[in-house]
């Protein structure tokens, strides 16, 4: 049976997919995405580097990763979360062919074409599986939100507009400014 003749799809379906192809596994459905704006990708190197960077100079052990790169939640759920961190104590674990289970933090720049799935669908699941930092960027409304794993729940841990600084919890030090992000 083709692919395109299924209603409901599976992470074996989605593997036969040719590498590379621009589709997320979202609740059993394939989501197909334009390739993201420039001003996407900027703040999603921006974002990275400042993630790494804070790697390098605290000797953390954790890695982190952009997109695109597979994350298998469930048999029904593979995403590829913009930049995404794993800890040294869950590396292991996780990283294999690709990520296996939930990443310790997630980042999702929006963008018009995949907003709807970041703040809804992605990020139930993202809560579902224990993904202990979600961090949304705007760069339309110029702003981000750090949403903490409290009790299986999300909750707003702080907003910061395009001249604050947005600081992890889940990794103390780590701060983004976001007036370098929406530079």
């Amino acid at each position: 049976m083709l692919i395109a003749e299924k209603k409901k799809y599976t992470v074996d379906d989605y593997m036969m997919m040719e590498e590379g192809a621009p589709f997320q596994l979202i609740n059993y459905d394939l989501i197909m995405s334009p390739s993201p704006t420039p001003i996407h990708q900027a703040i999603c190197i921006r974002l990275s580097q400042i993630i790494l960077n804070f790697l390098d100079s605290t000797d953390n052990g954790g890695v982190a990763f952009a997109a695109p790169m597979d994350v298998k939640f469930d048999d029904g759920n593979v995403l590829q979360p913009d930049v995404l961190y794993i800890s040294e104590q869950r590396r292991s674990e996780l990283v294999k062919d690709r990520i296996e289970g939930a990443p310790d933090l997630v980042i999702e720049v929006l963008s018009p074409s995949n907003a709807y799935y970041d703040l809804r669908q992605k990020k139930d699941i993202y809560q579902k599986y224990g993904v202990k930092e979600y961090i949304i960027v705007d760069p339309i409304a110029l702003n981000s939100e750090l949403y903490i794993l409290q009790d299986g729940v999300y909750q707003l841990h702080q907003k910061a507009e395009k001249t604050e600084q947005l600081q992890s919890v889940l990794l103390p030090g780590l701060s983004f400014d976001l007036s370098k992000i929406f530079a």
